[in-house]
């Protein structure tokens, strides 16, 4: 079965770090880039970061840019979303996604403290 498996999330203090983890199962992981995308509550869809199939090139958010990370390790068809100095602002739901193939449940990180 065709899907990515993210697992990683929960709650976090302001200043925090937290590693979220997308596995794909059914499908070669480092022959797609990866996206992530995050929603917060009454806002709109926004790519987080992406990265390219071999790991060569990213692009974040500026929202982001500095704290956040996406690396991959294709030999284990999972890549991650490293987060830290988090913001109360950074709380969302995280999704990662491969275009046109598959789109992980979703993932819920909460800054509060």
């Amino acid at each position: 079965q065709v899907q990515l498996v993210e697992s990683g999330g929960g709650l976090v203090q302001p200043g925090g770090s937290l590693r979220l983890s997308c596995v794909a199962t059914g499908f070669t992981l480092s022959s797609y880039a990866m996206n992530w995308y995050r929603q917060a509550p009454g806002k709109a869809r926004e790519l987080v970061a992406a990265i390219t199939s071999a790991g060569d090139n990213t692009i974040y958010a500026d929202s982001v840019k500095g704290r956040f990370t996406v690396p991959r390790d294709n030999s284990k068809n999972t890549a991650y979303l490293q987060m830290s100095e988090r913001k109360h602002e950074d709380t969302a739901g995280d999704i990662c996604a491969v275009a046109r193939i598959a789109r992980g449940q979703g993932t819920q990180v909460t800054v509060s403290g």
